[in-house]
């Protein structure tokens, strides 16, 4: 829990959830937003974008997601203006980000389009990738002293994106796999995601070797897919040792009274956000 400046001028506590591991790295920030403490859904027809949705396109107040935003870089400890957001497309390209990349989609237009992933080593700058089923997969690398993110949905998750990311640092930065510590963030859980045969047999043709463990077969043209098993796997095949990898195990779908869901909510809720900033 930390603490935020309640629009009221008023104190409060901005709940978010962490990762000791990542923590204690002391290389990197981590948190990943839940949908309360924010301002959003006190008008009439916007009761599903409570209160902390970080979502401009969703039918909200600006005014509102722009405070909401506030209130995240204030328990990052920074300002608007430092964060870098993806441009999700469900593509698996990933963006090098510098200063000049700074305050991107929040606090002026972004020069890109069409990212899911974004890495840097440029101390302060706030990566940024929003949520609401799909995976967040964060990589921190203590020892070249730089970070990556990464959007991973089931497309992005069969294309291993987070692979491509840990790539990027590698060819950037010299970055070891080995010694990344990585975290796979609130996201819908395997029973909640039901997939049909067309994109399990997709998984199937990229994990060969592990379909017992991200597929279960309902014998009715559908299946149960495990996301967070499935990125799990990217990481390790992307060389990123099993003990370094963080599961949250919080499902969105199940949790909808504290995230954000849209397969829960039917398309009818606002976006989480997932927030990795390298420290000075």
């Amino acid at each position: 829990m930390l603490p935020y400046h309640a629009a009221d001028g008023g104190t409060g506590e901005l709940p978010v959830l962490t990762f000791p591991e990542v923590e204690d790295t002391g290389a990197a920030k981590l948190i990943f937003t839940t949908r309360l403490g924010g301002v959003s859904g006190m008008t009439p027809g916007t009761e599903h974008l409570s209160s902390l949705n970080l979502s401009f396109s969703r039918g909200d107040d600006l005014a509102c997601v722009r405070e909401n935003f506030r209130r995240v870089a204030d328990a990052l400890g920074t300002v608007p203006d430092r964060f870098v957001f993806t441009d999700q497309t469900h593509t698996d390209h990933v963006r090098v980000v510098t200063e000049a990349d700074a305050g991107c989609g929040l606090t002026r237009e972004r020069t890109y389009h069409d990212i899911d992933a974004l890495v840097t080593n440029t101390p302060g700058l706030v990566l940024s990738v929003f949520i609401a089923d799909c995976v967040p997969v964060a990589m921190v690398d203590p020892v070249h002293r730089a970070i990556g993110l990464a959007h991973s949905g089931w497309r992005g998750t069969v294309s291993e994106i987070s692979g491509k990311t840990i790539e990027k640092m590698t060819a950037c930065y010299g970055t070891d796999p080995a010694d990344l510590v990585c975290a796979i963030g609130p996201s819908i859980c395997r029973d909640c995601y039901e997939i049909s045969t067309d994109v399990a047999e997709q998984f199937a043709g990229v994990f060969p070797d592990h379909t017992d463990e991200i597929l279960e077969d309902r014998h009715n043209g559908h299946y149960q897919l495990d996301l967070w098993k499935a990125n799990e796997i990217v990481l390790r095949r992307a060389g990123v040792c099993p003990e370094k990898i963080c599961v949250t195990g919080v499902c969105t779908c199940c949790n909808r009274d504290l995230l954000y869901s849209h397969r829960g909510a039917h398309g009818k809720r606002g976006n989480l956000g997932a927030f990795l900033m390298l420290k000075p």
